[in-house]
C-alpha cells in the first residue's frame, strides 16, 4: 500500500510540473534584448514597447528625429519589419 501511495504522489507532481514549463518563456527575447536589436538599426529614442504574440513592436524616433517603428522576432532576434 506504501509502494502505491508513493507511485501515485509522484505521478500527480510529475504531472503539476509538466503545464508549468510549458509556459516557460526562458527562450524568449526580454524587451532589453529587443530594444538593442532596434538600436542597431537605427532606433535612438523609444516610446512604446509592446510584446504582441511573439514578436516585440518598438516605436520611437531615428537620430533624425523621424517616426521609426521596429519589429523584432522574440525567438531568433530578427528585425521583421521597419517602418519609417
Amino acid at each position: 500500500m506504501r509502494t502505491y501511495i508513493l507511485s501515485l504522489a509522484a505521478a500527480v507532481s510529475l504531472g503539476a510540473a509538466a503545464p508549468a514549463m510549458a509556459y516557460d518563456t526562458g527562450s524568449l527575447l526580454s524587451m532589453q534584448e529587443a530594444l538593442a536589436v532596434a538600436t542597431d538599426i537605427g532606433l535612438v529614442t523609444v516610446s512604446d514597447a509592446e510584446f504582441a504574440g511573439y514578436e516585440w513592436q518598438i516605436e520611437g524616433r531615428d537620430i533624425s528625429g523621424r517616426y521609426i517603428e521596429v519589429d523584432v522576432d522574440a525567438t531568433t532576434g530578427e528585425v521583421l519589419n521597419v517602418d519609417r
